[in-house]
């Protein structure tokens, strides 16, 4: 036996004794659809709902070491563990990569190379006197 549906945020949200109705819910305010006021009650409803939520959790008297914000959690993962979804490989992406991974290597090789070629040099000219170095 099925349940009945649940009732939409939407319809479970009203104006409070205590609260007036938000300006962006007043009818009179702006000329919309039925559709687009009840989506925006509907978003109200659910954003009303996490901030008591979150409100509970931190007026509690045994609060837990943590309160987790889930907006919070979201945001950290994408930041950082969700990098890859987002990186698209083209060929600038792939020349950049192989230039920061190869690019220093090749410069000390050529830098070393050039210096031990130009005191070889120098010491076949015999302008070059080698110290005597043990290390």
């Amino acid at each position: 036996m099925a349940s009945a549906p649940a009732e939409s945020a939407a319809r479970l949200y009203g104006a409070n004794r205590f609260v007036s109705l938000p300006a962006e819910l007043n009818a009179d305010t702006y000329d919309r659809s039925p559709e687009k006021r009840r989506a925006e009650v509907e978003r109200l409803a659910i954003r009303a709902q996490l901030k008591r939520q979150y409100q509970l959790q931190l007026n509690n008297p045994n609060p837990p070491a943590v309160i987790e914000d889930p907006a919070l959690v979201r945001w950290a993962y994408a930041k950082t563990q969700n990098v890859y979804p987002t990186f698209r490989p083209t060929p600038k992406t792939s020349v950049l990569g192989a230039v920061y991974a190869l690019g220093p290597i090749l410069f000390w090789i050529f830098a070393l190379k050039a210096d031990r070629d130009r005191k070889e040099k120098r010491i076949q000219e015999g302008k070059y006197h080698r110290p005597f170095s043990v290390f």
